[in-house]
């Protein structure tokens, strides 16, 4: 029987958190897996602990408190680091607590993993349930991503990670900075599953506009190598391009660039590894709750 451990990065949604624990429970009721939780408090400013009625299904659940904020995805690499040096396991489940990652795909990544030669499954998102404006942003992310780096990133923290996976990514700093990133850095050969995105069970969204764009600017660094001869020969063609007509309005396209070149590096600049290993430093106690 293969074990199975669903890592949830959480920030003050107690609420949501019960709601999918609850859900979670009722999905993988007819699996025959060994299936856990953790979850990875990144400092709450109030109390996310609730009363959880139906984990019958559950192996076990355990809430890591962390003593400082440290963002969603350096709270996913917090978690991994945990799950690959205290527990014992085959595959790791990353997913959102607010319910746009949908625990009915459990059982999807499950199937596959059970199928698959220790290979990690991504879910591709292939609907969205946000607003109008928000797909479009997405969509302006996506061509952001793919302009710059040339790979195409249709996924997010829902993944199924092999342990092999897991160690990998422990091994790269673009970790500490972009999950997704890194895992497409990381690994070649993975396998995806159909993924709808949900609606979130309470409250409004927390991905604006500028944090999507911070987001995807963090993917984009993970692989500056190549954004970097990409600019470069941008330049060199669009200066060619315009060299007969330059102006001021003709300038704004390399000044953009320059800026956007300007945040990546930045970005950058958290990727660090040192402070990845020790980031169990971070952990201030730890909730079992069964």
């Amino acid at each position: 029987m293969k074990k199975y451990i669903i890592l949830i990065p959480i920030y003050n949604d107690r609420e949501s958190l019960t709601k999918l624990i609850e859900n979670i429970n009722s999905e993988i009721n007819d699996l025959n897996s060994e299936i856990s939780i953790i979850v990875i408090n990144d400092a709450s400013s109030h109390q996310i602990i609730d009363q959880y009625q139906n984990t019958e299904n559950i192996n076990s659940i355990e809430i890591i408190n962390m003593r400082e904020n440290k963002g969603h995805a350096r709270c996913i690499a917090s978690g991994l680091k945990y799950i690959f040096e205290k527990k014992e396991f085959d595959y790791v489940i990353p997913m959102d607590g607010d319910g746009e990652d949908r625990p009915e795909e459990i059982k999807e990544f499950i199937k596959f993993a059970e199928q698959s030669k220790d290979q990690s499954i991504i879910g591709e998102r292939t609907k969205r349930s946000e607003s109008l404006f928000f797909k479009f942003c997405y969509q302006f992310h996506k061509f952001l991503t793919l302009s710059f780096t040339g790979q195409s990133i249709k996924f997010g923290n829902f993944t199924c990670l092999s342990k092999s996976t897991v160690e990998k990514m422990l091994n790269e700093k673009a970790t500490w900075n972009s999950f997704s990133g890194s895992l497409k850095k990381t690994e070649k050969n993975l396998l995806s599953i159909p993924s709808i995105r949900g609606t979130r069970y309470f409250g409004p969204s927390k991905m604006s506009f500028f944090n999507l764009l911070k987001h995807s600017l963090s993917i984009i660094s993970v692989f500056r190598k190549t954004v970097l001869i990409r600019s470069a020969l941008f330049i060199v063609l669009y200066i060619l391009l315009i060299k007969s007509n330059a102006s001021i309005i003709t300038s704004l396209p390399l000044v953009l660039l320059l800026v956007m070149i300007y945040s990546i590096s930045n970005l950058a600049l958290r990727e660090n590894l040192e402070d990845f290993n020790k980031s169990l430093e971070n952990i201030h106690n730890i909730d079992k709750i069964k």
